[in-house]
């Protein structure tokens, strides 16, 4: 069996704005009624959880300016206020809210994270990130960002000093023994006094400990520091690795790295990126997925402008017809991301043709009928070893139900995706298989 989840871009921000199938974007944006009768469908169909994507910045880094953002809707309103009115709609369902390692005070985030596994009844994960570009540092008071690798150097400690917090409470400390008239036991209440080179932290926690005690931790390594970093940390790692070789490749150094650590690499659940194309029939499937294509070849100013955003680099002052300058040394955002594109523009291309490549952040093609679909889907999982599929298309009632009504019914016959879940907490139906 495998797992499935959905990669919710912007929080409840931007969704596929604009689409012919986007609904009524002036009722849903910055409303959560979409996201919670959405949450609630992939409930229903067997998804193990959400993910929440933010980064607190407006790109900018496009033409030095706002404006491409501005205009294109390309916005994020905060997700953790999101999360308890996804819980309050939903029963089982994981929700897992991106944050900051890099802004947010350890202290800050053991208090939310254990509030939000109480308001959740402990289906509450945290996907943990690092942030970029140098918008980020300049909104929260610095002149730029923190450097790429330093910046896994204090993600390690501001998870160490996190984990202290959410340990000074001992997890049988609440007692609430009525006839005595304690509420807690204060031997087992302690300070966490974690002091590291970049983060610094007393406790302890004002908040009694949630459901799970320690959150589910989500994370998305793609460069050598990031993989590290996933395979000490995560319950659950993001992977975006293009091909069954590059799949199975990733999974396999996220373990080997776990096993290094001293972890149980089989409680690591790897899921991969994709974005298939659904139809009634093949033919119906591949023209759709050929219209897709060739509007994203189309879009270059899109792509020039994302492309700037995981860079960090303007990439509106270089020569379209003309080959791009290899500038991976210079990358100071998504490394991973920018990599495999580099590879693309650096193999004797000009940056047009790198930019008309296929689109897409899957880590495999699947187009076809439900079917179909779930046949490459099966293979894929037999060849690569585990553990399942994030969903990365626009959080629209059309891919949902699409999804949902037609796919997941197929993988549910026929044994390999849940059917129902045994526990009570996002960790345990996480480790269930």
């Amino acid at each position: 069996m495998f797992r499935l989840a959905w990669f919710v871009n912007y929080g409840f921000g931007q969704y596929g704005w604009g689409g012919r199938w986007s609904g009524n974007v002036s009722r849903d944006v910055g409303r959560p009624e979409l996201f919670m009768h959405n949450t609630k469908t992939l409930e229903n169909a067997g998804f193990d959880y959400v993910m929440l994507e933010d980064a607190p910045v407006l790109p900018d880094v496009y033409k030095a300016s706002p404006d491409y953002s501005v205009e294109h809707g390309i916005f994020r309103l905060d997700p953790f206020p999101l999360v308890p009115l996804i819980a309050q709609a939903t029963d089982h369902i994981g929700v897992i809210a991106t944050m900051t390692t890099s802004y947010t005070p350890p202290y800050q985030a053991a208090r939310l994270t254990t509030t939000l596994d109480h308001l959740t009844n402990g289906r509450f994960g945290v996907n943990l990130v690092t942030s970029s570009p140098h918008a980020v540092g300049q909104n929260f008071g610095r002149d730029s960002h923190y450097e790429h690798d330093l910046r896994y150097e204090m993600a390690d400690e501001w998870i160490d000093a996190v984990r202290a917090l959410w340990d000074t409470w001992e997890p049988d400390a609440v007692v609430m023994d009525e006839h005595t008239g304690l509420f807690a036991d204060p031997a087992k209440v302690h300070y966490a006094n974690y002091n590291g080179q970049y983060h610094r932290t007393r406790g302890p926690l004002n908040t009694i400990p949630g459901p799970q005690h320690h959150p589910v931790i989500c994370q998305a390594g793609g460069s050598g520091v990031g993989r590290t970093f996933a395979a000490r940390n995560a319950d659950t790692v993001m992977a975006g690795t293009k091909g069954i070789d590059g799949m199975r490749g990733y999974r396999d150094d996220i373990t080997r790295i776990a096993t290094e650590n001293g972890r149980d690499a089989s409680k690591i659940k790897v899921v991969h990126l994709i974005e298939p194309v659904l139809g009634d029939t093949m033919d119906e499937a591949k023209a759709k997925d050929r219209a897709r294509q060739e509007a994203a070849a189309a879009d270059i100013e899109g792509k020039l402008a994302g492309l700037s955003y995981l860079s960090g680099i303007d990439m509106s002052q270089f020569d379209l017809d003309a080959p791009l300058p290899d500038m991976a040394d210079k990358v100071n955002g998504h490394k991973s991301s920018y990599d495999q594109f580099n590879r693309i523009a650096q193999s004797g291309k000009t940056f047009r043709e790198a930019l008309s490549g296929r689109s897409g952040q899957q880590t495999i093609e699947l187009v076809g009928t439900p079917e179909v679909v779930a046949d490459q889907m099966e293979e894929a999982m037999e060849q690569v070893g585990g553990d399942g599929f994030l969903f990365v298309l626009p959080f629209t009632r059309k891919n949902v139900a699409e999804v949902a009504d037609g796919l997941a019914p197929v993988l549910r016959r026929r044994g390999v995706i849940r059917d129902g879940f045994a526990h009570k907490t996002f960790k345990e139906n996480l480790q269930e298989f």
